[in-house]
């Protein structure tokens, strides 16, 4: 069966009817490229001409899906969320739209089929996701209500408030939380795996970062990687080797659980704030000042991570990369955030061309505050958090993040991102870059984005 077999294929024009008739022609647009693809055998497995028709097939119904949206986005966002009176994280958002109109964006039994399948076997069913993603977050009023439920705390770290409160610790996976007088200290400790991230860590890293924010007693929060079992590092802190590059290859990292929850949750939280909807005047949010360690490296996601911290301290041979161009993937936020704090011209040395930043640089002062020798630098973390305690700090910190980023342009940034980054994890470039690492031992520094 070849796309010449099929019914002529619909014009863009036929969903920029009213929404009940666009939503029918979209549902049945999408029930005929899912027979087609029925009809095919698996992706990996097909001829050239076959695979050119599964690919030509794709990019119609996909063209509908992008016109539907453009058409539709704050209509289809109403349902929703019964017209912005129900909060949806992302998850829950693309759940809803899967159910509610059909072959909107991809159903969880195609998504978990494609969980199955190693990424270069996938059909790339997220790529209707990042096309739904990026026209909810280009609406100033839909994209708006998305960032703001976005810092809501997760019925996960909600749960988990009481016992922190009591206790002032909580040991949650790849992320231990341990309150010592009024600093939260957040220690990443995927010892085996260099803290390189993947779906689990970034929801114990939203987890913690909820907690932390959300106790009373807690003034300051910190950030620092724990000491590895890696056979190179044994024994040492390391920051963050970046995204898990086999958990990728193997299919496990998501556009919408890794992805776009990372950015738009712990990562958004860390500037922000989380949301408490207190009654009264005052703000919505409640953030704390946060302090980062690096001990060894940040790269990758390690690095994205530095730019919304208001403190950054480094060991004397600890350096900072973003490879992520060079594995083919935007680095999150870091090409919008990067710009800002290191120049033009270094952003792209360091994104475009690899560049990796050394501790003891001159160039290292637009990324790091303080570099100090190892025996030095438990010391220096001290003095530090104990500078950024003060409600005096929050105010000024709270103005300083509105005056570099605004969240309308966190939000245009994101809306392309989300695009960009599911065409990109579908491109043969990073298949067969990440492939490499489909059995290998943890990555090694510099080869993880």
């Amino acid at each position: 069966m070849s796309a010449d077999d099929e019914p002529t294929a619909p014009h863009p024009d036929d969903v920029r009817t009213p929404l009940p008739q666009a939503r029918e022609t979209l549902k049945q647009a999408a029930r005929r490229h899912a027979h087609l693809l029925a009809a095919l055998p698996p992706h990996g497995e097909r001829t050239v001409r076959q695979q050119a028709d599964a690919e030509t097939a794709a990019y119609t119904v996909r063209t509908l899906r992008a016109t539907f949206m453009d058409t539709h986005t704050d209509a289809v966002y109403d349902e929703l969320t019964d017209r912005l009176t129900r909060p949806l994280r992302v998850d829950e958002l693309a759940g809803a739209a899967a159910t509610a109109f059909p072959g909107l964006v991809p159903t969880g039994e195609q998504l978990a089929a494609e969980r199955a399948r190693p990424q270069a076997r996938k059909e790339g069913h997220e790529i209707d996701q990042g096309i739904f993603f990026s026209r909810v977050l280009r609406s100033p009023r839909a994209g708006a209500h998305l960032l703001d439920t976005m810092l809501l705390p997760t019925p996960r770290a909600t749960a988990l408030l009481p016992e922190f409160t009591r206790t002032g610790s909580v040991d949650l996976g790849s992320v231990r939380l341990e309150r010592a007088g009024a600093v939260a200290r957040l220690t990443m400790c995927r010892d085996d795996a260099l803290n390189a991230e993947d779906n689990t860590q970034v929801d114990d890293m939203e987890t913690a970062v909820d907690l932390a924010l959300l106790d009373p007693a807690v003034e300051v929060g910190l950030l620092r990687g724990g000491e590895m079992t890696h056979p190179r590092y044994r024994g040492r802190r390391v920051f963050s080797a970046g995204i898990n590059l086999k958990a990728l290859h193997s299919g496990d990292i998501s556009l919408v659980d890794f992805l776009l929850r990372r950015e738009l949750g712990y990562i958004h939280k860390l500037l922000r704030g989380v949301r408490t909807d207190r009654p009264g005047w005052r703000p919505r949010t409640t953030d704390k000042p946060w302090v980062a360690v690096v001990d060894s490296f940040a790269i990758g996601g390690g690095a994205q991570l530095l730019l919304v911290f208001d403190h950054v301290i480094a060991a004397a041979d600890a350096y900072v990369s973003l490879p992520a161009a060079q594995e083919g993937i935007v680095p999150g936020a870091a090409n919008f955030r990067l710009t800002r704090s290191a120049g033009p011209r270094l952003a792209r040395q360091v994104i475009l061309e690899g560049r990796r930043i050394f501790a003891t640089e001159p160039e290292a002062r637009f990324l790091i505050d303080e570099v100090h020798d190892r025996t030095d630098l438990d010391l220096a973390v001290e003095r530090s958090v104990e500078r950024l305690r003060g409600s005096a700090v929050l105010a000024n910190r709270r103005m300083l993040n509105l005056a570099e980023e605004s969240p309308d342009d966190f939000r245009r940034y994101m809306a392309e991102f989300a695009l960009q980054q599911a065409i990109r994890l579908y491109s043969s470039d990073v298949i067969d870059k990440v492939g490499r690492f489909s059995g290998a031992p943890a990555p090694e520094p510099g080869r993880t984005p």
